[in-house]
């Protein structure tokens, strides 16, 4: 044990902590839990709600920032993200997904229109086979490797 000058032990210096290492570099395994998230090793889903819309994707943005995909273009603001959002009365849905999508990213909108500050970040294994395939939805569940 060290003591200080005032005769209280002094604290251990907290163990050095790992590097963080971003997603893009080393995506979550299947089944794992990462930063609030779920990964099933080829797609990380998780949900964003502030208290407004703004905030919300600030933090989206902030975090593909730290997480590698900073160079992903991306809506430059919430107005413009906003853009990507299709009207309710759709007569032709091409598209069953509303928001931004631009691979390996999609940032969504949630089908329930309550969540007005709520959005969906999807990221994708760009590592994986299949990844376009998958990422544009057209490789089945039942035959993806």
């Amino acid at each position: 044990m060290q003591f200080d000058e005032f005769g209280f032990v002094e604290a251990a210096a907290p163990a050095p902590a790992e590097p963080h290492i971003p997603m893009r570099e080393q995506f979550p395994p299947a089944g794992s839990e990462y930063m609030g998230g779920q990964s099933d090793g080829w797609e990380y889903r998780s949900v964003f709600a502030g208290t407004r819309l703004v905030y919300t994707y600030e933090m989206v943005k902030q975090f593909l920032q730290e997480e590698g995909y900073g160079n992903i273009p991306v809506p430059a603001t919430v107005e413009e993200l906003r853009l990507f959002k299709r009207p309710r009365n759709r007569q032709l849905d091409l598209f069953s997904e509303q928001g931004y999508i631009h691979n390996p990213v999609k940032i969504l909108f949630p089908a329930d229109s309550r969540q007005r500050t709520t959005l969906i970040l999807c990221v994708y294994n760009e590592q994986a086979e299949k990844h376009l395939l998958r990422f544009h939805g057209v490789c089945p569940r039942d035959r993806q490797p």
